[in-house]
C-alpha cells in the first residue's frame, strides 16, 4: 500500500490473506501494547516485520505459565502472523537498513518512552522526510506530551492511575488486578484502530501522521460515565463487587449445584420475562422493581429474590429455562470451559496455531472481528528465532546480497 515506487504491483489474481493484504508493518518495541497493536494488524492480513536487536530479543518470548521442551507461549498469540528480523538501531549501518525498510513501508509502530526514537535519529520527521506517507503509531505510559511523558510506564500502574483499578474489586478491600494486562492490551486496541483511522485518511490526504495512544488515557477511555457523573454530581464510583450499582438485577447467583451463574435482567422487558420464568410475574409491577430505577434502589431486595431462586435450580436447567425465555444468562467459566464452548468452536474462536519452535499445534485465540468478504486469519504461529527472517527480508526487499548480509551479521548490526 506504501506510495514508494519500490512498493510492488498488486497482484489481482491472488485471494488476498486479509482487509489488509499488501500493508507494510515494522514493528519496534516488546512486551505487550505495541506488539498487540502489531499482532492486531497481521490478524487482518498486513504484513508485519518484527524488529528486534541482535542482542536482546523481545521478553514476552520467555513468557507464558505453562511451559514445554524450555518454551513458553504468551509469545504464540502475540507474535502470530509475523516475521522477525534483526537490527541494531542505535548504529549508523543499522539506522540506514531501518529507513531503507521505511521507504517501503506503511506503518511503524513502537513502544519505547517517549524520545527513544529520536535519541536515534528515527524520529518522526527524520521517517517522513524518506517516506510522506508513513504511519507512525507511538504507544507510551502516559503519551509523547505533557509533564509525566518521560515516565516509564506499565499496565499495572496505568490501570492504577487512571482510575481503572480503583472501579474493581469489592467495598472496603484492596483493588485486585484483573490477571490479564488490561491496560496493555486496551492500548493495543486504540492504536491500531489509530493506524486503521491514518490508514484512510492517507487515502485522502496522500500523507502519514502519528498515532499517539498511552496506556492511561486507553484505560480512562473505557470507564463509562464515571467522569460526567463525577463533574455532574461529585460521585466517585468504586468497586462493587459482583454486581454494578444501580444495575439490577445483574449478579452471580449460585446454583444448586454450586455453579456461579450471571443472570442479567436490567432492562425492563428482560425483568418481566425473568419474573414469568421464576413463576413470580407479580415481581415485575411490584413497586420496587417495577423499573430499572427503582431496582436500583432496591437492588439488595431483588439479589436476594433471585438468589434464592437460583439456589433451588440445577445450572443447566437454569440455564434453559432462563435462555428459553429469552433472559441473558451464563456460568463463569474457566478456561478449560471455553476451549469447549461449542459457540467458540463454531465460529473459529479457538484455533490452532503451528508452533515451529516444538513443531506441534498450539491453540490460542481466533480473529475478532470476523469480515465477511476478507477475513483475517491465523498464517502462522510467531517466528521461532530472532532473526529467522533476515535473509527473506534483507535479501528480497532490499536486495542485499552475500557479501553485505555477511559484513552486516560480523558487525553485528544484524
Amino acid at each position: 500500500m506504501s506510495d514508494s515506487p519500490a512498493s510492488a504491483p498488486a497482484d489481482e489474481t491472488r485471494v488476498p490473506d486479509g482487509a489488509l493484504d499488501g500493508v507494510r508493518v515494522l514493528e519496534l518495541g516488546t512486551l505487550i501494547a505495541g506488539p498487540f497493536a502489531g499482532r492486531l494488524l497481521g490478524d487482518m492480513g498486513a504484513e508485519v516485520i518484527k524488529i528486534e536487536p541482535p542482542d536482546a530479543p523481545d521478553p514476552i518470548r520467555t513468557w507464558g505459565q505453562a511451559e514445554r521442551d524450555g518454551h513458553r507461549f504468551h509469545w504464540t498469540v502475540h507474535a502470530r502472523n509475523k516475521k522477525a528480523i534483526t537490527l541494531d538501531l542505535r548504529s549508523d549501518a543499522g539506522r540506514g537498513l531501518f529507513l531503507d525498510l521505511v521507504d517501503i513501508a506503511d506503518i511503524v509502530v513502537e513502544n519505547f518512552r517517549p524520545g527513544t526514537l529520536e535519541r536515534w535519529g528515527l524520529g518522526y520527521e527524520v521517517l517522513r522526510e524518506r517516506n510522506r506517507g508513513i504511519i507512525l503509531v507511538r504507544v507510551s505510559g502516559y503519551g509523547q506530551t505533557g509533564p509525566s511523558a518521560q515516565r516509564a510506564g506499565y499496565a499495572s500502574v496505568a490501570e492504577a492511575e487512571s482510575g481503572f483499578r480503583h472501579l474493581n474489586g469489592y467495598p472496603g478491600d484492596a483493588p485486585p488486578r484483573l490477571a490479564l494486562s488490561i491496560g496493555d492490551t486496551l492500548a493495543g486496541m486504540f492504536a491500531a484502530q489509530g493506524a486503521l483511522a491514518a490508514l484512510y485518511r492517507r487515502t485522502v490526504t496522500g500523507e502519514g501522521q502519528v498515532v499517539d495512544t498511552a496506556l492511561t488515557e486507553a484505560c480512562v477511555a473505557v470507564q463509562e460515565s464515571t467522569i460526567p457523573d463525577y463533574d455532574v454530581g461529585g460521585v466517585v464510583r468504586g468497586p462493587s463487587g459482583t454486581r454494578l450499582e444501580g444495575i439490577a438485577p445483574s449478579n452471580l447467583y449460585q446454583a444448586a449445584d454450586g455453579t456461579r451463574l450471571v443472570i442479567a435482567a436490567n432492562q425492563d422487558t428482560v425483568f418481566r420475562r425473568l419474573c414469568g420464568a421464576m413463576g413470580r410475574p407479580e415481581l415485575a409491577t411490584d413497586p420496587r422493581f417495577v423499573d430499572h430505577r427503582a431496582r436500583g434502589i432496591h437492588q439488595d431486595e431483588i439479589d436476594t429474590i433471585i438468589g434464592d431462586w437460583a439456589a433451588t435450580l440445577p445450572s443447566e436447567d437454569l440455564i434453559e429455562l432462563l435462555g428459553a425465555a429469552g433472559v441473558v444468562v451464563g456460568p463463569v467459566n474457566t478456561v478449560a470451559d471455553v476451549v469447549r464452548d461449542p459457540q467458540m468452536l463454531a465460529r473459529d474462536m479457538i484455533v490452532p496455531h503451528h508452533d515451529e519452535r516444538i513443531d506441534a499445534p498450539v491453540l490460542g485465540p481466533g480473529i475478532v472481528p470476523k469480515l465477511s468478504a476478507t477475513p483475517g486469519s491465523v498464517r502462522s504461529a510467531g517466528p521461532p528465532r530472532p532473526g529467522c527472517h533476515n535473509e527473506e527480508v534483507y535479501r528480497g526487499l532490499l536486495g542485499l546480497d552475500d557479501g553485505a548480509l555477511g559484513e552486516l551479521h560480523d558487525a553485528k548490526v544484524i
